[in-house]
């Protein structure tokens, strides 16, 4: 039986044609990173401006946005911005021209059981971390160039809940059906997921410190690598999210094998 050798595509009218003419490289690319003035919003930052990408951070707090692009230095403007808050979201993407790579880590929300939470508190992920998203992914849209990407911030509970967090666990699970969906709807734009496990880093250093230790702990056991990750590497994630231009619709977990266990 005969067979048609494979051939590179490189004849006029392949998909070579359409592919990134950089390859996915991040080189005068605009960054928009709402969250961006701390924590894996700020490693991304600092990741970025390395790769020679522009960065534009967002957050509420005008000080620690100001402190993030002093030191990230002429390659990174900031704008606050509440993604609780639509008109806020809507300010903040009327100021940009253009939005190549969008992250948004920016979120308050409270964890707990189903039957200590109150409805205010139980609800307060969805609030915060999944329409904030959806809505900055929204007005978003106008400014997303043909080949931008979007990367939204899960976690790693959605696959494998830690505890009794139950609205929690939902709408991080939530967040990678919203991430399908939308790759579906904004193609060519791709809409990936970076989902993490327990991060040593911003997130955590506010909580008590017994807490803390006991979480750290207890992820220590519970991990194929035994060890906690760093914020640069799920700094790493996203920007391999940003970087890789055949890559859609699809969740990576930077979490130490947690969710195999």
């Amino acid at each position: 039986m005969s067979t048609t050798p494979l051939t590179p595509d490189t004849d006029t009218g392949t998909d070579a044609d359409r592919r990134r003419p950089d390859g996915g490289r991040l080189e005068g690319r605009t960054v928009v990173l709402i969250g961006g003035g701390s924590g894996i919003g700020l490693r991304v930052a600092h990741q970025a401006v390395a790769a020679g990408a522009r960065v534009v951070l967002g957050g509420r707090s005008p000080e620690r946005l100001a402190t993030a692009a002093e030191v990230l230095g002429d390659a990174a403007t900031w704008h606050t911005v509440d993604v609780t808050d639509r008109a806020s979201l809507a300010a903040f993407f009327d100021r940009l021209d253009r939005v190549d790579h969008l992250l948004t880590t920016a979120g308050t929300y409270q964890v707990g059981p189903m039957r200590e939470l109150s409805d205010e508190d139980a609800e307060s992920p969805f609030v915060s971390k999944f329409w904030g998203q959806y809505h900055a992914v929204r007005f978003a849209a106008p400014k997303l160039t043909p080949d931008a990407s979007v990367v939204l911030m899960s976690g790693a509970a959605g696959a494998r809940p830690p505890g009794p967090a139950p609205a929690y666990a939902a709408c991080n699970a939530a967040l990678e059906g919203l991430a399908r969906g939308l790759a579906v709807e904004l193609a060519p734009v791709r809409v990936n997921v970076v989902s993490p496990g327990t991060v040593d880093g911003h997130l955590w250093e506010g909580r008590p410190a017994a807490a803390r230790e006991a979480a750290f702990a207890q992820y220590r056991r519970d991990t194929l690598l035994h060890r906690l990750g760093s914020e640069d590497e799920i700094a790493d994630t996203v920007l391999f999210l940003f970087a890789n231009s055949y890559m859609t619709g699809s969740t990576l977990y930077p979490d130490g094998g947690y969710t195999l266990r």
